[in-house]
């Protein structure tokens, strides 16, 4: 069963295995303002190749701005290696292996494949701002390859969630 997370939660744990630096682990995350989490549908989505470069393209701004980021799938390292390799992601770290379990405690939905070239089972699109101290600032979760925040306008609300301290918001929708 899929979990709904909340605002202002702490995150649930999430360790993956990355093609750059081995493990990484979001409670050893230690980034100024936030850490992003990107996760992915796979090497099979060209929503997702347009996405993760469109994000290959800001990450250094995101980090410029406190942030340390990282983009997940359920992919083995062989297909998160591909994706790297011909979507010609240099700057953003590709984390790979994600459980489906940790999926669903992240609040993804879960898609199983309707075309040959699909991984099996598979986590829709969801992007996470997590505080230094590992609670939830903003949530987005998507059933649809389609449906996904934009990654500029995003950047361009930084100053109103780090300078201006806004709050996270959603936090009485339990």
């Amino acid at each position: 069963m899929t979990m709904k997370l909340m605002p202002e939660a702490q995150a649930p744990a999430l360790a993956v295995e990355t093609l750059s630096s081995g493990s990484w682990d979001l409670s050893a995350q230690s980034p100024d303002n936030f850490t992003m989490i990107v996760f992915y549908r796979g090497y099979h989505c060209p929503v997702c190749k347009a996405y993760l470069q469109k994000l290959d393209g800001l990450v250094e701004k995101y980090q410029q701005a406190g942030f340390s980021v990282i983009a997940i799938s359920m992919d083995d390292a062989e297909r998160a290696a591909r994706s790297a390799d011909e979507w010609e992601l240099s700057r953003t770290k590709i984390g790979y292996g994600l459980s489906e379990d940790a999926a669903r405690r992240w609040g993804l939905y879960i898609s199983r494949a309707i075309k040959d070239a699909e991984a099996d089972i598979f986590a829709e699109p969801g992007l996470f701002w997590i505080r230094p101290d590992g609670r939830i600032y903003l949530i987005d979760t998507s059933n649809m390859p389609w449906a996904r925040p934009d990654l500029e306008f995003l950047h361009s609300k930084i100053p109103f969630a780090v300078e201006n301290g806004y709050p996270a918001r959603g936090t009485d929708a339990g």
